[in-house]
C-alpha cells in the first residue's frame, strides 16, 4: 500500500486526493464539514489537502508535528505557484 501511495504521489496530488476519495469517501467526510473547503483545497493547494488528511486524526485534528508539515506542505504548495512565475519570466513580452 506505501508503494501505491507514493506512486500517487507522483502522478500529481490532485490524482492521489482522487484515488484517496475513491477509496476512503468517510474520512473527507469526518475531516471536513462541507464541500466548499475541500473543493477549494483540491484547486488551489492539493499539497497542504494532502497533508492535512494524511495528518489528521478522528476525533482529535492536527496537533503537534503536524502543524509544521502542514505548513510545509502550504510552502509547497506557494512554491509551485511562485515557481512557474519564475521560470516563464522571459516568456511574457516586455512592457515598453
Amino acid at each position: 500500500m506505501c508503494c501505491f501511495l507514493t506512486i500517487l504521489m507522483f502522478l500529481g496530488p490532485r490524482f492521489a486526493t482522487i484515488v484517496w476519495y475513491i477509496a476512503e469517501p468517510t474520512r473527507f467526510a469526518l475531516a471536513f464539514n462541507g464541500f466548499l473547503l475541500p473543493c477549494l483545497g483540491f484547486v488551489f493547494l492539493p499539497w497542504t489537502l494532502l497533508m492535512y488528511l494524511a495528518i489528521w486524526v478522528p476525533g482529535v485534528g492536527v496537533q503537534g508535528f503536524g502543524w509544521v508539515l502542514l505548513g510545509l506542505s502550504f510552502l509547497v504548495d506557494i512554491g509551485t505557484y511562485a515557481g512557474g512565475g519564475y521560470g516563464n519570466r522571459n516568456r511574457l513580452p516586455a512592457r515598453t
